[in-house]
């Protein structure tokens, strides 16, 4: 057995070793790649309907058709037919403005930037404050941080969204900070792999994606994910490894502190937190060596991960959030920097089930 872990220890550090393999610098080479997110370059985009229509009239198989209108950089302004439906049950009745489900068929989309896509979700503020802007634009920079981490994970583009309310006597226009999310169908397909729509135990799903999720998890002080349930969570099989886990939806963490955020409590799991600011690490116990490995491989992310955040401190609302997201995101490299720490607060707090 001690020969078996020795072993176990080495692959995992040769894995992490390799440039791109596990740190999502390089991807599966499988022409799955869509224009949409072949850049990082902010998309303008134009929609106009009328949001009261949006989160009382649709759900899971009524849209409302619309106009999507896009222009990348100083080009001439181009558009695509969809159709758009309200998502997310708690922030429709208890947001001004409700995330988006957009869905674009294959003929419309043939010949624009959004070719290759059928369903797409759009992140919004809550309401349009500038500190809401700032929430959306910490939601946007875990998802970068994740791609970081593994190339199993969700793309995303960040958005300058101009937004036209339909109202019977009026319009209002609103300038919103917003961004794109990749449906898991292309997450899969990118990675050459299949979406699992059945549950896996998180103890049967791939070990070392899982303990790189539950750090992530973890670093940004989100407790609002299930593996167990896919709770915030999908699944992918890729040939050769198990069950992957891929997380989205991380408003509710620590690191954005949302005004609305609440400690999540779900499956009427209640944690022993208070607020969403108090980290709790919610994975499970697994072999010591892949944490550690995982371990070293965030304390090596660390330069990357904080210089990313600074290269977009200017584009915050409110020079505090940006502070306290860096301060936040410090006292998680210094918990894995400390071996006490560590050791109490990830290896002890470790699920046995």
């Amino acid at each position: 057995m001690k020969i078996q872990s020795r072993l176990l220890g080495c692959l995992l550090i040769l894995l992490l070793q390799l440039p791109g393999a596990i740190l999502g610098q390089q991807e599966p080479a499988d022409g799955a790649a869509k224009p949409l997110f072949s850049s990082t370059e902010r998309l303008d985009v134009r929609l106009s309907y009328s949001n009261r229509d949006l989160i009382r009239d649709t759900n899971d198989s009524t849209y409302l058709n619309t106009m999507l209108l896009y222009r990348v950089g100083d080009e001439a302004w181009d558009s695509v037919e969809v159709r758009i439906r309200a998502r997310g049950n708690w922030r429709k009745a208890n947001c001004f403005l409700a995330p988006v489900k957009v869905r674009i068929k294959k003929a419309a989309a043939r010949g624009t930037l959004f070719e290759g896509i059928k369903e797409l979700k759009f992140v919004l503020p809550c309401a349009p404050t500038d500190d809401c802007a700032d929430y959306v634009l910490k939601e946007y920079l875990a998802y970068k941080f994740y791609e970081m981490v593994t190339p199993f994970h969700f793309r995303t583009r960040r958005m300058r969204l101009e937004y036209v309310d339909q109202k019977k006597r009026n319009e209002k226009a609103y300038e919103l900070e917003a961004f794109m999310i990749e449906d898991i169908a292309n997450v899969a397909d990118r990675n050459r792999g299949k979406r699992l729509k059945r549950t896996v135990h998180p103890l049967q799903q791939d070990h070392l994606s899982s303990v790189q999720n539950d750090f992530f998890q973890f670093m940004i002080g989100n407790t609002d994910f299930s593996s167990a349930y896919q709770h915030n969570e999908k699944l992918i099989f890729v040939d050769g490894r198990q069950a992957i886990p891929i997380p989205y939806d991380f408003d509710m963490s620590g690191m954005v502190n949302a005004h609305y955020a609440v400690v999540s409590s779900v499956q009427g799991d209640n944690l022993d937190i208070e607020k969403v600011t108090q980290r709790l690490f919610r994975g499970f116990k697994r072999d010591p060596q892949v944490f550690d490995a995982v371990r070293r491989q965030y304390l090596d992310l660390k330069p990357r991960v904080m210089a990313y955040l600074d290269s977009m401190a200017e584009d915050f609302h409110n020079s505090r959030q940006f502070q306290n997201t860096r301060d936040f995101l410090e006292n998680f490299f210094q918990i894995l920097r400390d071996d006490t720490s560590y050791r109490e607060q990830i290896l002890v707090s470790a699920r046995d089930q």
